[in-house]
């Protein structure tokens, strides 16, 4: 590569560091601004002591975690024997996934509430079977990156020969899937599962129609409404936690790695 290509590179990569963390940078210095003529933490602590704040964000990750694994327990089983056993059926479940980026969550939401609010379900009249509907919501709405997420970490390893290896030795479809197979996808699954809960821990309209402002979602758009600087540091908060799940998945992606250099040696 020449030397003009490489600073170009360099320009376009700084060009694009300016447009993703200038509006950051906006951002976090006017919520230091809650407290006239200097700069302080008062907007967070503020966010902080709200216990409306904990009791939204506490919630939310449950929901977010629970997703997670619903969706792992449904699609991890399904794209292995797919690509094991029904390979001609991929561009139908390829098709399926993609559908809750055509349908908009409004009307998804409103669905659900429809069915499952009447005989014989009643889902919506209890706050156990609210909550069930809510995670069954956010599966259909996180299935896309669950789905390309493992489809693609199965399509790195050799599934037909881990599973006939397998099997030779005696293993069950159980042992199969969550010994042989699961160990060999855990970084893609981590990266969809971390996807999943960043969708479900800032969104709104699912959230804001089942449960209202018990989830984050709700609760950041009503802090953003009612008071300025506290909706600028929460903006900040959720941003911040954003990256450490990437450092989350960072750091496990790494020990993955070595452990595998090492088994080489």
């Amino acid at each position: 590569m020449s030397k003009r290509n490489v600073l170009w590179s360099w320009f376009w990569m700084f060009l694009g560091g300016l447009y993703f963390f200038l509006p950051l940078l906006a951002t976090f210095e006017f919520s230091l601004k809650a407290r006239k003529g200097v700069y302080s933490f008062l907007a967070y602590e503020r966010v902080f002591a709200d216990p409306l704040f904990l009791r939204t964000f506490i919630f939310s990750l449950e929901m977010a975690v629970f997703t997670a694994l619903a969706g792992i327990l449904l699609i991890f089983p399904t794209v292995y024997w797919i690509r094991l056993k029904l390979p001609q059926l991929r561009g139908l479940i390829e098709f399926v996934s993609m559908l809750p980026f055509v349908v908009p969550a409004i009307v998804l939401v409103f669905g659900l509430i429809r069915v499952f609010s009447g005989a014989p379900f009643f889902l919506t009249n209890t706050f156990t079977g609210t909550n069930v509907l809510l995670v069954a919501a956010y599966v259909v709405l996180t299935m896309p990156y669950l789905y390309r997420s493992i489809d693609t970490g199965l399509q790195a390893i050799d599934v037909r020969t881990l599973t006939e290896a397998a099997q030779s030795l005696g293993a069950g479809w159980g042992t199969i899937l969550f010994r042989v197979i699961l160990p060999n996808v855990r970084v893609s699954i981590l990266s969809g599962s971390f996807l999943a809960v960043a969708t479900v821990m800032g969104e709104f309209t699912i959230a804001s129609f089942l449960v209202g402002i018990r989830a984050f979602g709700p609760y950041m758009s009503l802090v953003g409404q009612n008071k300025t600087y506290e909706s600028s540091s929460l903006a900040i908060i959720s941003f911040a936690l954003t990256w450490a799940f990437i450092g989350l998945i960072q750091l496990l992606n790494r020990g993955r790695v070595q452990t595998q250099i090492a088994g080489a040696h």
